[in-house]
């Protein structure tokens, strides 16, 4: 029986480790703010999950970092530009156009050109080189021979 009772105080132990934060909000909106933040800020080590959601050590810290500023009085633009200041504008799913994105979103765009530009011109240079094909079976025999002379002045 003994043995029954550690079994059963040893399970109720482990399911301490599974606690919530309990936060003591001093106002429905201030709570309001911290779920909707934390909906918003992506967790930098999960990378498609927002701090909400994510049970990482990173996304633990930046929930309590949420709390408290919210505690000291910093609206939610404040505190969105302190975790992109500290983790970067990956930490939003929304984040600003920059240089780098720019970049990223122009890049394959100028690639795809540049592969329609090389296709088309390869294919030209071919329907090019079949046409002189074709009028040199329609030339006479003085006329190739006369184009083989200029081949051969040319090398």
């Amino acid at each position: 029986m003994k043995k029954i009772l550690y079994l059963f105080l040893f399970c109720f132990s482990l399911s301490a480790f599974g606690a919530i934060d309990a936060l003591d909000f001093s106002s429905a909106q201030q709570e309001e703010d911290y779920h909707t933040l934390t909906q918003q800020l992506r967790c930098p080590q999960c990378q498609n999950n927002n701090i909400a959601d994510s049970n990482a050590t990173i996304a633990v810290d930046m929930r309590a970092k949420v709390f408290e500023l919210l505690q000291e009085g910093k609206q939610k633009q404040d505190i969105i530009g302190y975790m992109v200041e500290r983790y970067g504008n990956f930490v939003t799913y929304d984040p600003p156009m920059t240089t780098a994105t720019a970049i990223l979103w122009i890049a394959p765009m100028i690639l795809i050109l540049f592969g329609l530009f090389f296709v088309i011109s390869r294919r030209s240079k071919k329907v090019a080189v079949q046409k002189i094909a074709k009028n040199e079976e329609n030339l006479t025999a003085s006329e190739q021979q006369r184009l083989e002379a200029l081949l051969k002045n040319k090398e």
